[in-house]
């Protein structure tokens, strides 16, 4: 068996990697579906959003909560223990009469998917230094792949069937994933650490005294919000300007997985000591991608392709974003990467609930071109913390 890193067979990183993407995707197979979900439990449409949003709070919830464990309990039970409460919410998501239950549900599906964010970090600590960027974007691509094509798949499963399907069928590759994954991880306990309430409290002083950990978290919060905030509206826009149902758009939010080829680029590129310049190029290119598609409301096919393209820029540079960030955080210190780690996806994922609240809010209210014009503000926001960044401050 070939060997990528030290300790990490391809075997076991390519079973990553697609672990990774199949558990990412329970927190977005609703994205698409939010409409259809809501007026089936009774929602209005301008509070469909809440579906996602709760996903995602349930999701930094857990990233605060349970994440920072992994550098103190064994590794393997921690990510099959949350994938079991994920599969219990999933079930409870599919049969759901009421909204309260299937927002509750919603919420819990986040915490318990928090499991990918063990395994990323768990890569890190098998990969050497050296290609540790590298390591890390291959499974991210994985991740990304997840995030992307759980859009189209959970669309097209909901046209052949019912939204009720989708979580179904969720839950039971949960579980065989997680049988899978039992007998394929080898364990990995951590040191002796503090306690958890001591594990908890030291977030805090990370997040006081970490820079580089407060500006990726920044950055990354900014874009990521312009990423929900579209792929939250851009179904509803589909479906109400351009008539396509389901179908149609799972296969337009198929254009999106080209996005996830800029993991392993981003990993290099942060491996030679680029981080800097790929950064700044990441978030001109979020901004470029809000200011094409902001003509893209009225329907016709140059609409249409408009809205694609920009879907390619916004997902690739996203990614590449993610993956730089994760890179400078994880060459911090290995005793510290799962509190890192929890810090800087929490960050960025409560910056996506507001994108995906506000952004279905707006788009009830005002339309598209107020949404996408939010959307714009969130790079624009991020380039402005960026510029005050020093030439000068150690970056990994």
């Amino acid at each position: 068996m070939s060997v990528v890193a030290a300790g990490l067979s391809r075997r076991l990183a390519i079973l990553i990697a697609v672990a990774c993407g199949l558990i990412v995707a329970n927190i977005y197979v609703a994205q698409p579906l939010a409409g259809p979900i809501a007026a089936s439990v009774g929602l209005s449409a301008g509070a469909a959003g809440l579906v996602v949003t709760l996903t995602q709070i349930g999701y930094g919830a857990g990233l605060l909560l349970v994440v920072p464990l992994a550098d103190r309990l064994e590794n393997r039970r921690l990510v099959l223990s949350a994938m079991a409460a994920a599969t219990l919410a999933l079930l409870c998501a599919c049969v759901a009469s009421s909204a309260w239950s299937l927002l509750a549900a919603s919420l819990l599906i986040g915490v318990g998917s928090v499991a990918v964010q063990v395994l990323v970090p768990y890569v890190a600590h098998l990969a050497p230094e050296q290609v540790r960027g590298r390591t890390v974007g291959n499974v991210m691509s994985g991740l990304m792949l997840g995030i992307m094509l759980s859009r189209p798949v959970s669309s097209l499963i909901a046209s052949l069937s019912s939204w009720r399907v989708v979580f179904a069928v969720c839950a039971a590759i949960m579980l065989a994933l997680g049988l899978v994954l039992r007998a394929a991880m080898p364990p990995r306990s951590p040191p002796p650490g503090p306690s958890y309430p001591a594990l908890l409290a030291s977030m805090v002083g990370l997040m006081r005294h970490t820079e580089v950990l407060r500006r990726r978290a920044a950055y990354h919060a900014c874009l990521f919000a312009g990423f929900s905030l579209f792929w939250t509206v851009a179904p509803l826009l589909l479906a109400q300007r351009f008539h396509l149902g389901q179908r149609g758009i799972a296969l337009f939010a198929l254009v999106g997985v080209a996005g996830a080829v800029s993991a392993p680029l981003a990993g290099r590129a942060a491996d030679r000591g680029w981080t800097r310049p790929a950064t700044l190029l990441a978030m001109l290119g979020v901004a470029i991608a809000f200011l094409a598609m902001l003509g893209a409301g009225s329907g016709s096919t140059r609409a249409l392709l408009l809205l694609g393209a920009g879907a390619v820029l916004l997902d690739f540079c996203v990614t590449a974003n993610l993956v730089l960030g994760q890179r400078a955080i994880y060459a911090l210190g290995a005793e510290l990467r799962g509190r890192l780690n929890g810090l800087y996806m929490a960050s960025f994922f409560g910056g996506g609930a507001v994108g995906s609240a506000v952004g279905g809010w707006l788009y009830d209210d005002a339309g598209w071109g107020w949404a996408c014009a939010l959307g714009l503000g969130f790079p624009l926001l991020a380039l402005l913390c960026f510029a005050t960044e020093s030439r000068t401050m150690i970056r990994p």
